[in-house]
């Protein structure tokens, strides 16, 4: 495994980041778990960044893939018919609840978010957009101009003004303990005035927003701010975009898009990550009106190819004929709860917080109470040795994020929760002592 560590570091960029302090490689995997070179096994609560939506070695979805390789057709481009692609739109279309639905499919979330902004600034003839403090929208040149964390912004530069919004900032001091209705007033209040003043109302083109903040540490706006959002911005004409790259399909458990929680139907939701299980797709769907109004010709030389959208018909069926939304519910419920109990005796949790099968606990210094990236680096290798593979982020890199394949039971939740909890005592205690690294 050194050698191949070497031969990363010598031809990948240093930007791209490992977990571990001795990385590993995955090689096989079967349901929730995944086996390394070494021949460890790891219960899988991240899911390769939520992309793994089934797990591992899924036979509905390896068949439909092989079915069409055995065609002999991998690829054709978007300038012929491509029937799996159809039928996906049809179905995306129908889901999303959108009246008169079209759907454009990209490789990544990056690229879908890329799509929608170019629909609403065009439609809108506008060159200012609204995004949320604390939000990732991807790594091209669009995305990152309206992401709202400054360790995740490669450049400064910007194609169009971005303006942010509250809404995932309760830790703000003038806004921690507020009652939610009082903190949406608040938030509606400074919408409001942005738009009266700060900026041209017709100048700006959408709010684009994730329902649930994703590399953001799972952090969220409390339910309905997104609909008094959208009661302001309809006045103006503003559009909403919801980026559902990590919530879409279910993983919120209570809803089947995360934008559902808030009572409100976005002129446009983009998606990738789970839909085709580690197969690369990524798309956007939206009034019909919006995107055929984008301006100029328009292909997509691998967006919605032959075999990812075979892998997402065979993926979105499973999540509908298992009702995977539920399990989301069930299973999320069982580890939320669980960390939430044993969180009240660990000094170095300052919150656990999730919906559905997407959850987060927030590292702090014991003594301070100040976001502890080093204890959430000490929890995340005590996990991997421990046999569970989980994520980090926030925007202080402190948060451990959470998110298994939407397939996991009862019993592997129960599982995972008794592994991560093991390893959060295990490092409360060496941080009460001084032991652990940042304490």
């Amino acid at each position: 495994m050194s050698d191949l560590l070497a031969r990363h570091r010598a031809v990948i960029p240093n930007w791209v980041g490992l977990y571990y302090d001795q990385p590993i490689e995955i090689v096989g995997g079967k349901g929730c778990r995944v086996t390394d070179a070494q021949g460890r096994s790891y219960l899988d609560f991240f899911a390769g960044i939520l992309t793994n939506m089934l797990g591992y070695d899924v036979a509905e979805v390896r068949e439909a893939v092989e079915r069409q390789l055995a065609t002999g057709v991998v690829h054709t481009s978007t300038l012929y018919l491509i029937r799996s692609q159809v039928e996906l739109a049809e179905k995306i279309a129908k889901l999303s609840g959108i009246p008169g639905a079209k759907v454009f499919f990209t490789n990544s979330g990056s690229e879908a978010n890329e799509t929608a902004l170019a629909a609403a600034l065009a439609a809108r003839k506008a060159n200012q957009v609204l995004a949320m403090r604390g939000s990732y929208h991807g790594r091209t040149f669009g995305t990152v101009a309206v992401t709202g964390n400054a360790a995740w912004k490669a450049s400064g530069n910007e194609p169009f003004g971005t303006h942010y919004l509250h809404g995932a900032d309760r830790h703000l001091p003038h806004y921690r303990g507020m009652p939610d209705a009082e903190f949406i007033d608040a938030c509606v209040d400074d919408l409001r005035a942005l738009l009266s003043g700060g900026i041209h109302p017709d100048d700006v083109g959408a709010l684009i927003a994730e329902p649930i903040q994703g590399v953001g540490g799972f952090t969220m706006a409390p339910d309905g701010l997104f609909a008094r959002y959208k009661e302001v911005l309809d006045e103006h004409g503003i559009l909403l975009i919801s980026d559902e790259v990590q919530t879409g399909w279910g993983r919120t458990g209570a809803n089947f898009w995360g934008i559902q929680a808030h009572g409100v139907t976005p002129d446009m939701m983009t998606f990738a990550k789970g839909l085709a299980n580690g197969f690369a797709i990524g798309g956007v769907v939206g009034r019909g009106d919006l995107l055929d109004g984008i301006r100029g010709n328009g292909i997509s030389t691998f967006g919605g190819n032959p075999v990812a959208t075979a892998a997402a018909n065979a993926t979105l069926d499973y999540v509908l004929s298992r009702d995977l939304q539920k399990n989301a519910k069930v299973t999320g419920t069982i580890v939320i709860d669980g960390l939430k109990d044993a969180a009240r005796t660990l000094e170095i949790v300052g919150e656990v917080r999730g919906r559905g099968l997407m959850f987060a606990v927030d590292l702090v210094d014991p003594e301070t109470k100040r976001p502890s990236p080093p204890l959430a680096g000490a929890v995340l290798e005590a996990a991997r040795e421990r046999g569970l593979l989980i994520g980090k982020g926030g925007l202080h890199g402190s948060a451990l994020r959470m998110a298994p394949p939407l397939t996991i039971s009862e019993a592997e939740a129960r599982e995972g929760l008794a592994l991560l909890t093991d390893a959060l005592r295990a490092v409360d205690a060496a941080a009460r002592t001084g032991e652990a690294a940042g304490a």
